[in-house]
C-alpha cells in the first residue's frame, strides 16, 4: 500500500499527507477537537517523527480534502492518534473507510496490535471502533482537558 490508494467509498483516494495539505487540514482539525493540534504539531509529525504516518482522504474527482488520519507505527504497534472527517461529509462512511484503510496499511507493515484513546462521551467514535473489532481495555481518568473527561483505551489484536 505504498503511495496513493483508491478506497471502496466512491471517489475517495487516500494518499500520504504533505505540508501542502495543511491549509485544508487545519480547519477540519479546529472544528473536530476541543483542543486541536496546531500547525507546528502537524509539521513536527510530518518532518521530525520517524514513527509518524499521516494520510489524507480526498475526493478523487474534485481533489477536495474529505478527512485525514494520523498514527504512529512503532515496531509492531499502531497507535491511532487522530482521525477526522470534514463535518459536511460525516456519516457517509469516510471515517470508517479511512480507519479500515489504516488498519490494512498497518497490518501490511507488520502491526500486531492497534491501540487508541477516545473521549468517553464520543459515542460515534466508540461505535465505529467497536464495529472494527476494538475492545475497551481501560479507562484513563481525567485524560482530556477542556472539557475534562476520561479517555477510553481501546485495543485491537486481530484483524
Amino acid at each position: 500500500m505504498k503511495g496513493e490508494r483508491v478506497s471502496r467509498v466512491p471517489n475517495l483516494t487516500i494518499r500520504p499527507m504533505t505540508p501542502g495539505d495543511l491549509d485544508e487540514v487545519m480547519p477540519v482539525e479546529e472544528v473536530s477537537y476541543a483542543i486541536p493540534w496546531k500547525r507546528p504539531m502537524f509539521e513536527a509529525e510530518l518532518h521530525g517523527n520517524p514513527f509518524a504516518r499521516l494520510f489524507t482522504a480526498r475526493d478523487s474527482e474534485q481533489n477536495a480534502l474529505l478527512g485525514y488520519v494520523c498514527f504512529w507505527m512503532v515496531f509492531d504497534e499502531l497507535h491511532l492518534l487522530n482521525l477526522s472527517v470534514r463535518p459536511d461529509r460525516r456519516r457517509i462512511g469516510i471515517g470508517e473507510e479511512l480507519a479500515r484503510w489504516t488498519l490494512s496499511w498497518a497490518r501490511e507493515n507488520g502491526a500486531r496490535l492497534a491501540t487508541l484513546e477516545v473521549r468517553a462521551s464520543n459515542e460515534a467514535a466508540k461505535r465505529l471502533y467497536e464495529k472494527l473489532g476494538f475492545k475497551v481495555v481501560a479507562v484513563r481518568q481525567g485524560y482530556y482537558r477542556e472539557p475534562k473527561e476520561d479517555a477510553v483505551i481501546m485495543n485491537l489484536t486481530e484483524w
